[in-house]
């Protein structure tokens, strides 16, 4: 079967043309394989960069719709739970599917670049409720910070929005330089970016690999093989067609069908409210202890998304939390209220335990990241010392540097000691050609020219100016209620942790953006002394900021991976996220009122638990509000679960790594009620049955999993807007400006 070279020259740019046919090859072989991939990918990159689809107003268009679903699902899910999702697989889908449908009325075709330009635009808005702090931060600040805490606060619409525009820019500019690093240098697999890529080339039916384009295959009998490809051309191209075709028809379909069964089973339970909650262990169980059952098909498709691992570990934590130690805080009067009460009740107690599990798996996993590079470089620095000590050569011990393969960081700048002319056109470079594979091997990746790159002045000034916003803006929104040097602190902070977060996100698929705040909070409250009355504000804000650098750098870094799979200009995906993020900040400030306004928050149907994570941290780190027997059982949890996370680094890529409980994971299953865990156990086992067990491919069980989510996120608008047209339904909470602990408004504005 000959590959895939296009339909004609009015279709999309040919994304197989690094084949051994073209004439490069034939005179100049290189001598080894890998210098031969390595010039491929560098034509391949150049070529696709420079295609106009790479930024273009309908991709931003069609982007920010698909945006503003993904936008509504996780403020709807983030406020239920805390769990938010970038959806890039769907939102490529659904941008392939809207473009494919019109594609006999596109004046340019719709190729991979352009769907990247989608997804990118859409994660980057979707993202923003969970940025912009409006699923734990804010709602903790509106509902649970206490008259001597300062709260509760309440901002006007436009203050709401200032705070948003202040969080969402300085993590996306800043990622750029680190991208050089990561994933040129360091070349990270970014496991989602990376199966985001392989679906849109397989939507595209281009032949894109985890590793970049096809490589070509050996030299051999040229002519020939071009002659019998040339004949079966017509026939494949038709073949080749019918099968793209009704692959992706049969992708949207099954997102369409789940879609539509979530959503219906989303709108049932505005009817039938009891549908989130049924007593599957029995009416005792349900109402003395929690423990029912959201059959949420969003929440199975959670699950499913997440894995096996994470769900059981999550499922652990639940049993752990509900089923053994809120009956014994319970029984010995540790929490005498409600099971379900927040301050006295045993459902506030296990949050402490959670708590420290957090703490612990954050400062163990993200203390090894911080190490791990220059235990890597230190060998090279050490043997290159030894080397200058013999030679006398004393001066050199100042300029010290080890070899290239040795090298862990680069500079920010992206400047190398390593040559790799993005212009070459030829087979190979002079360095790859003298040098061996294994030296080639410790070569940067090819990378895009250098006008498709986002230049170091763009940087430095949009680093400078989004960071200078960011301190105006929470300066502006808070007054002297959070001092300057708090904000500028917070925000140094953000970008060192936010390095760690995208290092983890490229090795284990993970942002650990979570145990970033949490160790954001525990540093501030060793800077802001106890005595402060808004120590506890000031916490909460400062964990915002790094979460919001740490979810913005990671989310594009994750876009840029699969950019890079595709040959996508980096420049244009930078535009296209910073455009989506400005979108995404205003349009989750809004959502996040209209939500806010017309339901009851916290209650039975926004718990906001991660509210409480985050208002309770505070109060844990800056010494306040612990209940009786927590920070004893906390300190043991904290203990096991420092072995256990350790153990989980050292056992990465084992066999038996998997069945060492994840510290987030556990604690997520405890601080949220059992009803979404059991939900998001059973997606687990989907997930287990349909990859492991059946050894069938992921991507329809992702699709599934991306249409049971957004239906009932979209889906929820619906009820939304029920809730608020119902004449005995819930009344409207009106919040005007900025209200201080002592009553009285501080800024005028009036909220919508």
């Amino acid at each position: 079967m000959a590959p895939d070279r296009g339909a004609g020259s009015s279709s999309s740019p040919d994304y197989q043309s690094i084949s051994p046919s073209n004439p490069h090859f034939s005179d100049h072989s290189p001598s080894t394989s890998e210098a031969r991939r390595r010039s491929a990918a560098r034509r391949f990159i150049a070529s696709h960069a420079s295609e106009g689809q790479n930024f273009t107003l309908r991709g931003i268009l069609v982007g920010l719709g698909v945006g503003l679903i993904i936008c509504f699902s996780n403020m709807y899910f983030g406020l239920q739970t805390g769990w938010v999702s970038s959806m890039s697989m769907p939102s490529s889908l659904i941008g392939f599917a809207f473009f494919k449908t019109l594609s006999k009325h596109l004046d340019l075709p719709f190729t991979p670049v352009e769907n990247v330009l989608v997804q990118t635009v859409a994660g980057s808005m979707g993202t923003m409720p969970l940025g912009c702090g409006f699923v734990g931060v804010m709602p903790a600040l509106n509902y649970m910070l206490k008259k001597e805490e300062q709260g509760p606060i309440f901002l006007s619409l436009w203050k709401l929005i200032l705070w948003a525009l202040g969080l969402c820019f300085f993590g996306v500019v800043f990622a750029v330089p680190l991208r050089r690093q990561v994933i040129i240098r360091e070349k990270l697999k970014f496991p989602s970016g990376t199966a985001t890529a392989l679906m849109i080339g397989v939507l595209h039916g281009k032949e894109t690999t985890a590793e970049g384009p096809t490589e070509p295959r050996e030299a051999g009998n040229l002519l020939a093989q071009e002659t019998s490809e040339q004949e079966d051309r017509d026939a494949d191209e038709e073949e080749l067609n019918k099968g793209q075709q009704s692959s992706w028809r049969s992708k949207v379909k099954l997102l369409v069908i789940s879609f539509a069964v979530s959503g219906a089973y989303t709108l049932a339970t505005y009817f039938f409210p009891i549908l989130r909650n049924l007593p599957v262990f029995g009416f005792t169980l349900a109402e003395s202890w929690l423990w029912t059952l959201n059959p949420s098909l969003a929440y199975v498709g959670q699950g499913i998304i997440m894995g096996p691992a994470t769900t059981t570990h999550m499922l652990l934590g639940a049993i752990v939390g509900w089923g053994i130690l809120s009956p014994l805080a319970k029984a010995r009067k540790w929490a005498p209220g409600p099971v379900d009460d927040w301050e006295t009740g045993s459902k506030g107690w296990i949050v402490w335990i959670s708590l420290a599990i957090m703490l612990a798996d954050s400062v163990i996993s993200l203390g090894y990241i911080a190490v791990q590079p220059f235990a890597i470089s230190a060998p090279g620095y050490f043997s290159e010392a030894q080397r200058k000590v013999k030679k006398g050569d004393w001066k050199g011990l100042l300029q010290l540097s080890p070899r290239k393969s040795e090298l862990g960081y680069a500079p920010v700048s992206g400047q190398e000691n390593v040559s790799t002319p993005l212009e070459e056109t030829g087979p190979c470079t002079q360095e790859e050609s003298s040098i061996s594979d294994e030296e080639i091997k410790d070569l940067p990746e090819p990378d895009a020219p250098p006008e498709h790159l986002v230049n170091n002045l763009t940087v430095w000034i949009g680093l400078a100016l989004s960071i200078l916003f960011c301190i105006a803006a929470i300066r502006i929104v808070f007054g002297e209620l959070v001092p300057l040097y708090a904000t500028v602190t917070a925000v140094f902070m953000a970008l060192i942790l936010s390095i760690m977060g995208v290092r983890a996100l490229g090795e284990t698929d993970l942002n650990p953006v979570s145990g970033i705040s949490k160790l954001a909070q525990l540093f501030f409250a060793l800077i802001i002394p106890q005595s402060n009355k808004n120590s506890v504000l000031i916490n909460l804000i400062a964990g915002a900021v790094s979460e919001a650098g740490a979810l913005q750098a990671g989310d594009l870094m994750q876009d840029l991976k699969t950019g890079h799979l595709l040959g996508a200009a980096p420049n244009a995906q930078f535009w296209g996220q910073i455009i989506g993020s400005a979108i995404g900040a205003v349009v989750s400030a809004l959502i996040y009122r209209l939500y806010t306004n017309v339901y009851t928050v916290p209650g039975d149907l926004f718990q906001v638990p991660t509210g409480y994570v985050w208002i309770f941290t505070a109060r844990l780190v800056t010494g306040k509000g612990l209940p009786e027997m927590a920070w004893q059982w906390a300190l043991g949890a904290a203990v096991i679960f420092t072995i256990t996370t350790a153990a989980r680094i050292v056992g990465n890529g084992k066999k038996w790594h998997a069945y060492i409980p994840g510290g987030i994971a556990v604690a997520v299953g405890m601080y949220n009620v059992p009803s979404f865990t059991l939900a998001r156990a059973i997606g687990g086992f989907v997930n287990y049955y349909w990859k492991i067990y059946k050894k069938r491919e992921e991507t329809p069980l992702v699709v599934l999993a991306s249409g049971l989510i957004l239906g009932e996120g979209v889906v929820s608008i619906v009820n939304l807007a029920l809730a608020s047209a119902a004449p005995n339904g819930i009344s409207l909470r009106e919040s005007r400006g900025f209200t201080s602990a002592h009553g009285h408004n501080v800024f005028s504005s009036a909220s919508s």
